[in-house]
């Protein structure tokens, strides 16, 4: 049942006068009905209204992740990241990794809620040669921890022998061409999007570009299949499925890590395994990764 307060009561309530009252209603939006000429006040509203009203209200704790021996990876999807993944279960069967692809900047959500241990990352900087930290900035306010996983080769996925004759990001502007993309909050649709705007390519005037798909290898499925001409994503894909590349850069790929879990042992042996010879003959066999950083602490302007 609501309880209704009087206007004498809610001013004793709230510690005011009876004719601050009525200034608080007509000036503060303070909740209040009038019934039979009385003004009554549902004190469930009164309460929501204080606490609207408050400042320097203090952040929620955030309760942290149990030690279960589980470790949460989320973010930006990568052929490499999910091998390593499925290595690491193996080599420690008293964990267990689990990866929700969530795309990068879902990644920087999940981590700064407490719902990974940590998150990868490949987002661009405005300057176009750093990455990550502005925006681990933004959206969490403490800046975690920031360790390599490796370095990748960006560009545009194209059928076998390039039959659309594409360069560029430039040459998708044919009417012919039809486009696969990425979603909107991973850091490949975030950097075709960037390539797009420099080349002065309106979005809407892509065949296909609100075609999207989650993973990388998806991109590459749809072109092998003949569905799209053309998609961003990564070389490692377009070796796996025999597609050709048109490479636009090198980016780097970080795990954004908590400094809360930093020390947990699941995630101290996740990243012991980027120093492992079985994890540098692992990437080896991708095309268009580089793990020479792999493993090392990443600091701005490094």
């Amino acid at each position: 049942m609501v309880t209704l307060l009087t206007t004498k009561q809610v001013a004793a309530y709230i510690g005011v006068n009876e004719k601050m009252v009525y200034s608080l209603v007509a000036e503060k939006g303070l909740p209040a009905s009038k019934i039979t000429g009385k003004w009554l006040f549902p004190r469930h509203l009164v309460d929501q209204w204080i606490e609207a009203s408050t400042i320097n209200y203090p952040d929620s704790p955030v309760k942290r992740l149990p030690e279960t021996g589980m470790l949460i990876i989320v973010g930006s999807n990568d052929p490499l990241l999910d091998q390593t993944i499925s290595w690491f279960n193996r080599q420690f069967p008293d964990h267990i990794a689990v990866f929700g692809n969530t795309g990068s900047m879902g990644g920087l959500r999940a981590l700064r809620q407490e719902r990974c241990h940590m998150a990868g990352s490949h987002l661009m900087e405005e300057n176009g040669s750093e990455y990550n930290f502005s925006h681990a900035g933004r959206e969490m306010g403490q800046m975690p921890a920031v360790v390599n996983f490796c370095r990748r080769e960006q560009g545009l996925l194209v059928a076998k022998n390039n039959p659309r004759q594409i360069r560029s990001v430039a040459d998708l502007q044919q009417t012919e061409i039809r486009m696969v993309n990425r979603g909107p909050e991973t850091g490949t649709r975030l950097l075709f999007d960037r390539m797009l705007e420099q080349a002065g390519i309106d979005t809407q005037s892509l065949a296909g570009y609100e075609n999207e798909v989650s993973r990388h290898i998806d991109v590459g499925i749809e072109i092998l299949a003949g569905k799209a001409d053309a998609g961003p994503g990564i070389r490692a894909v377009a070796g796996m499925l025999g597609l050709d590349f048109i490479s636009v850069r090198w980016e780097r790929y970080d795990m954004l890590i908590s400094k809360n879990h930093f020390f947990d042992r699941p995630v101290q042996d996740f990243l012991a395994v980027f120093h492992d010879p079985g994890f540098q003959r692992m990437a080896a066999g991708w095309q268009g990764y580089d793990v020479n950083l792999s493993g090392k602490m990443i600091f701005p302007g490094q």
